[in-house]
């Protein structure tokens, strides 16, 4: 079953929901980032106690790299779901692989996705 008008309008609103909240999470791993490399040598908070802290924080900045790497692809996604959305509205919300409808169920959830399953 084809999306109605207010289906899609609601969609649409839920990318561009998504899409500023992907966004701000990028921005913010961007400043952390920013402000740890312009940290001063003597700065206190480049100091560590020990090495058990220096540990923490690698395996901290590891899973914040792996998260932004995440919202990146995500924001892609969102971004080429938006395109299909106004560029080519024949295509979004249908299976790439069946071809068949997505169900509004799952567009609500995940309004970028591009597959049934």
């Amino acid at each position: 079953m084809a999306l109605t008008p207010t289906q899609r309008k609601h969609l649409e609103a839920r990318l561009l929901e998504e899409r500023t909240r992907v966004a701000d999470a990028l921005a913010r791993y961007n400043r952390t980032n920013r402000e740890t490399l312009q940290r001063e040598p003597g700065d206190r908070a480049a100091v560590h106690v020990n090495e058990s802290d220096q540990g923490t924080e690698a395996a901290d900045e590891e899973v914040d790299d792996l998260n932004a790497a995440r919202e990146a692809t995500q924001l892609a996604e969102i971004d080429a779901a938006l395109e299909r959305l106004y560029k080519r509205p024949d295509e979004y919300g249908r299976c790439e692989r069946s071809g068949k409808p997505i169900p509004f169920e799952r567009l609500d959830l995940v309004p970028w996705a591009r597959t049934c399953d």
